[in-house]
């Protein structure tokens, strides 16, 4: 697409971690960008103050709200990151992960079909397969969600292929491994509360903002003993998102997605890679396996790259540390 007069986009959850580098990604490409966020998890000044977008805050279930937005603003189509997303929390509580998840999604849904916006890029995520079955991990791999978090993803790709049959909506579902990292430059980064992933809590561990780092199982039967991940840059993620809004425009089915690097690291050599990076020494304790921890998970991004032509730029892990790093000293030090 040219580089003039190109749509609005409304970002659903824009002041969160992957949705903030995705607004970035959008403007560096030259789209209008309006953030819907409620700020339960959100962060207003990296919208308002660092991207410098319109902010409006509100809930993808306030229909009225919706229903003013699509009729007084030009927006071609939606990316939707507005979710919930700490799988032990969505054990305990799955009324929470349901009702935002997925109802709130379903309103927002209905409310683009009446406003004729038929276009969305979902923020979907790997759990959605369940226990690997074959590594890497492909698109046509089983569907077992374990978690209510993992099935309030799977409950909505489902709905939007159903949509796609009765509505003719058009969307692509993204679905990540393990985000991570920081934009480049330090402008944007990891900032969850409570946190859960595990290259900021190493690296809170590292600012002293943390006694330790747990590593959860040496006795997988992997080379060093500790489980595998494939962990992907979030800006190459957020780069995806562009390309995949771009696919919808030009007149795109609907597809799914994996976004992983296609390589795993263990949590040792996460955390050999955040001592060298940061230079520091980081405690580390170790404790029994978490049930339902897989021993990998790796996916195969083959199908992303042949279709949308994307290629990850930030594969190797000392520059996902690296940038994370420099994030976490600013916004943690």
């Amino acid at each position: 697409m040219s580089q003039v007069n190109k749509p609005t986009i409304l970002v659903t959850g824009g002041a969160g971690y992957i949705g903030s580098h995705a607004v970035l990604a959008l403007q560096r490409a030259g789209y209008e960008v309006i953030v819907l966020d409620n700020l339960v998890y959100g962060h207003r000044e990296l919208v308002e103050d660092v991207l410098k977008v319109e902010l409006v805050v509100g809930d993808t279930s306030d229909r009225p709200l919706l229903d003013q937005l699509f009729t007084t603003r030009d927006i071609a189509a939606v990316m939707h990151f507005a979710a919930y997303i700490a799988v032990g929390e969505s054990v305990v509580e799955p009324a929470k992960y349901y009702r935002n998840n997925v109802s709130s999604t379903l309103t927002l849904l209905e409310a683009m079909v009446a406003a004729n916006i038929k276009r969305l890029v979902f923020s979907s995520t790997c759990a959605i397969y369940g226990e690997p079955q074959q590594i890497p991990m492909t698109e046509a791999h089983p569907q077992n969600p374990l978690s209510p978090y993992a099935t309030s993803k799977w409950m909505v790709e489902k709905i939007l292929a159903d949509f796609d049959l009765a509505y003719n909506f058009k969307s692509v579902a993204f679905r990540y491994f393990n985000a991570s990292g920081a934009e480049s430059s330090g402008l944007l980064g990891e900032d969850h509360n409570p946190e859960t992933h595990l290259i900021p809590l190493i690296l809170l561990a590292a600012l002293g903002k943390r006694e330790s780092i747990a590593i959860f199982g040496t006795d997988y039967p992997t080379p060093d003993g500790t489980a595998l991940r494939d962990y992907i840059h979030v800006t190459d993620l957020a780069s995806a998102h562009v390309l995949g809004l771009e696919y919808l425009l030009q007149g795109g089915e609907s597809q799914a997605f994996n976004l992983g690097n296609g390589s795993g690291f263990s949590v040792r050599e996460v955390i050999e890679a955040a001592q060298q990076v940061t230079g520091r020494e980081i405690k580390v304790v170790e404790r029994d396996r978490r049930p339902g921890d897989a021993p990998i998970l790796v996916g195969s991004s083959a199908k992303v790259q042949q279709i949308l032509n994307w290629q990850p730029q930030y594969a190797d892990l000392s520059k996902i540390v690296a940038d994370a790093w420099q994030w976490h000293q600013k916004r943690h030090g």
